[in-house]
C-alpha cells in the first residue's frame, strides 16, 4: 500500500478511516442538493418557453423543436467536456464549469430575444444546454463514494432535489415575463433571466463547497487496492460491464428521445387548443415534478427489486404515456396532466434504473469519462427527438407525434430480455 504514502496527509485521512468517507459521502449528497434545486430552475426555462419563443422570432411552428434540439446538442457537446474535465481535474472543477457556461448562454438567449436575433438565439441556446448536461451529470457525484447498495439511492437523492427548482421554474412563467416586460424585455424571455442566475449559483454551489472533491478520494482509494486483484477481477467483469454500459446507455438514450419529443410540442398542442401561459408552465411543472419527486421511491426500487425490472417499468409507463396524449382533446387540461406526468414518470424509471446500470459496470479509472460519453449519446438522442418533434408534429399532428412515442418504448421490452439472459445478478437484475 505504498500510494497511501504518497498521498497528501488530509487524503490519507479519508483513506484510512471509512467512517470518514461516509461523512463525505452524506456531505457531497448535501452539496449536490442544493446545486440541483438552483440547477432545476435553470433547466426549467428552455423546456417551458423555448418552443414558443423560437416560433415567435421564426413565425413558424415547423422549426419549434429547433430550440430543445439545439440546447440538447449544446449539452451533448458540454457532457462530453465535463465528464472529461472532471476525470482529469474534479468534480468539482468540471460541473462548475458547466452550470457557468449554462448561465452565460442564458444571458445570450435573453440578449437574441431584446434584438430579435435568430443567429445569437441558436448560438446562445447551444451553450445554454451546458448546463441542462452538467445538471444532469451532477447525479453521478453523490454516487462516488456511495457503495454498490446505495448507487441507485444517492442518483434518486440528487434527482429529487432538482424537482424543487424544475417545479418552481415552469410555474414562474407567468410572474418572469411580466417582470421582462416591466423592464424591456420580451415576456417569453423572462425565464431565461431566471435560468441565468439559477445555472450561476448552481455553479458556484459546487466550485466552492464540494470540498473535498469525491471523485479525487474515490480514486485515491481505488488505487490503494491490490492491482493484481483489480486486473483478475476485472478481466473476468470484462464482458459483463460492457454489456452493462450498453444496456444502461440504451434504455436511457430510448427514455429520453419519447421524453424530449412528446415534452416539445406539447406548450405548442396547448396554444393552438386555446391554453394560455399559465396552463402551460401547469402542465409543464407537473411534468418535470414527475421526472424527478418520484426519486426517492424509485432509487430504493432499483436498488431492491432490480435494474432491469425498473426498466421494464419505464418501458410500460412511456407507453401509456404516448397513447393517452395521443388519444386525449387538447382541450382537457385534466388528460393532459394525466399524460405529462407519466411521460416524467416513465423517463424517471429509464434514468435511475440506465446510470445505476452504468456505475455497475465502470470502474474508477475511467468512470467520469465513461457517465460523460454515455450522456452525449442522451443528449444527441434528445436533441433528434426535440428536431423531428415539430416536423412530425406540423406535417402529421401532435397525436401522431405521442403514438410513435408510445409505441417506440417497446422496443425496451427485448433489450431487458438479452440482459436477463445473459447477466442474471445481484447488483443490476
Amino acid at each position: 500500500m505504498s500510494e497511501r504514502n504518497e498521498q497528501p496527509a488530509w487524503l490519507q485521512k479519508y483513506m484510512k478511516s471509512p467512517s470518514k468517507q461516509q461523512e463525505l459521502y452524506k456531505r457531497t449528497l448535501l452539496v449536490v442538493v442544493l446545486s440541483q434545486i438552483f440547477g432545476g430552475a435553470g433547466l426549467a426555462a428552455g423546456i417551458t418557453v423555448g418552443a414558443l419563443l423560437a416560433r415567435d422570432i421564426l413565425g413558424t411552428d415547423s422549426f419549434a423543436g429547433v430550440p430543445v434540439a439545439l440546447f440538447t446538442l449544446g449539452s451533448a457537446a458540454a457532457a462530453l467536456i465535463v465528464g472529461r474535465l472532471s476525470q482529469r481535474f474534479s468534480r468539482r472543477f468540471g460541473l462548475g464549469a458547466g452550470f457557468i457556461a449554462g448561465g452565460i448562454g442564458a444571458i445570450g438567449v435573453v440578449a437574441a430575444a431584446v434584438m430579435n436575433n435568430v443567429f445569437l438565439l441558436f448560438i446562445s441556446l447551444f451553450i445554454y444546454g451546458a448546463g441542462t448536461a452538467t445538471n444532469l451529470q451532477a447525479r453521478y457525484a453523490g454516487t462516488d463514494m456511495a457503495n454498490g447498495t446505495q448507487r441507485a439511492t444517492a442518483v434518486s437523492i440528487a434527482m429529487v432535489s432538482t424537482t424543487f427548482g424544475a417545479v418552481a421554474g415552469p410555474n414562474l412563467v407567468d410572474v418572469m415575463g411580466r417582470f421582462a416586460e416591466g423592464v424591456g424585455i420580451p415576456p417569453l424571455a423572462g425565464p431565461f433571466i431566471l435560468a441565468a442566475a439559477a445555472y450561476l449559483l448552481a455553479g458556484l454551489v459546487l466550485i466552492t463547497m464540494l470540498r473535498p472533491d469525491p471523485l479525487v478520494v474515490a480514486k485515491a482509494l481505488a488505487d490503494a487496492e491490490d492491482q493484481e486483484a483489480m486486473k483478475v477481477s476485472d478481466g473476468i467483469a470484462g464482458l459483463s460491464n460492457r454489456r452493462g454500459i450498453v444496456v444502461g446507455a440504451t434504455v436511457m438514450v430510448l427514455t429520453q428521445i419519447i421524453m424530449v419529443a412528446i415534452m416539445t410540442m406539447t406548450p405548442v398542442h396547448m396554444e393552438h387548443h386555446g391554453h394560455g401561459l399559465r396552463e402551460v408552465g401547469l402542465v409543464i411543472g407537473i411534468h418535470i415534478g414527475a421526472m424527478y419527486l418520484p426519486s426517492l421511491a424509485t432509487g430504493i426500487l432499483v436498488d431492491k427489486i432490480g435494474r432491469t425490472t425498473m426498466a421494464g417499468a419505464a418501458g410500460a409507463t412511456l407507453l401509456a404515456a404516448g397513447l393517452l396524449s395521443g388519444l386525449t382533446s387538447g382541450e382537457s387540461m385534466p388528460m393532459l396532466i394525466i399524460a405529462l406526468a407519466l411521460l416524467g414518470l416513465g423517463w424517471n424509471f429509464g434514468l435511475i434504473s440506465g446510470t445505476a446500470l452504468i456505475v455497475d459496470a465502470t470502474t474508477l479509472s475511467t468512470r467520469a469519462k465513461t457517465q460523460g460519453a454515455v450522456d452525449v449519446l442522451i443528449a444527441l438522442a434528445g436533441a433528434s427527438g426535440g428536431a423531428l418533434s415539430g416536423m412530425v408534429a406540423a406535417h402529421f399532428s401532435y397525436a401522431a407525434l405521442s403514438l410513435a412515442g408510445g409505441l417506440l418504448s417497446l422496443l425496451l421490452i427485448p433489450v431487458v430480455i438479452w440482459v436477463r439472459g445473459k447477466r442474471e445478478s445481484g447488483k443490476a437484475a
